[in-house]
């Protein structure tokens, strides 16, 4: 066959591979939100003893930038925008003014922002004790700005929060008793987002509230 047309041929074999698309790579698949009992939800976290040593807060980044980059506000801010009972006035810098809002723990109304804390629901020291393999330093800042849930995160009165420091359920409770098994609902769910242990003493403590709470249900969404 002359040379000219085999070049010909395989000008054209490449045309063809360079226009032939490429299967479309397929969507990232999001978890689908998971809902169960109580008891059931602690049942299925894994029981580890805790470890402590070499716990930093810093190595968990917080706060950021938030979850809108134009507001001026950061994650601590954006979470007691949110959960504002009467929305308060917002001015340069994030600067909140006016405002409601109402601290869960201690069934308390809150009307200074300046007098709330955010809340790690499980607390960072507890999320260290907690990790069944080191975490890397992107997915502690995530937990640590994680609005993804309506759960990690919550704002309530300093005092309730200093109360409570780094405690598990088993060592704090809320001193709202209507609110407990909520509590303890949205740590189970928090631990069950974000791949938690729970150390034997703290899932007995779970166990004897979901024994008092056996209408409460968890829903969680896993994390990323």
């Amino acid at each position: 066959m002359p040379v000219n047309i085999l070049r010909g041929l395989a000008a054209a074999a490449l045309a063809v591979s360079v226009l032939t698309p490429t299967a479309p790579a397929a969507a990232a698949s999001v978890p689908a939100p998971v809902t169960t009992t109580l008891r059931q939800a602690v049942t299925q976290l894994p029981v580890a003893e805790e470890h402590r040593t070499g716990y930093k807060r810093d190595l968990y980044k917080h706060w950021n930038r938030g979850l809108d980059l134009a507001d001026g506000c950061d994650t601590r801010r954006e979470v007691i925008l949110s959960e504002a009972v009467t929305a308060p006035q917002v001015g340069a810098g994030c600067k909140i003014t006016g405002g409601t809002w109402h601290s869960a723990y201690d069934d308390q109304v809150v009307v200074d922002a300046g007098r709330l804390d955010v809340d790690h629901f499980v607390p960072l020291a507890e999320v260290y004790d907690s990790e069944q393999t080191p975490w890397s330093a992107a997915r502690r800042e995530a937990y640590a700005n994680d609005q993804g849930s309506p759960d990690t995160l919550i704002a309530v009165s300093a005092a309730s929060n200093r109360s409570k420091s780094d405690k598990d359920p088993a060592e704090w409770l809320p001193s709202d008793g209507s609110y407990r098994c909520a509590y303890a609902a949205t740590w189970a769910g928090t631990k069950s987002r974000w791949g938690l242990a729970v150390d034997p003493v703290e899932r007995q403590a779970l166990l004897a509230l979901a024994q008092e709470c056996p209408t409460t249900t968890v829903v969680y969404e896993p994390a990323p």
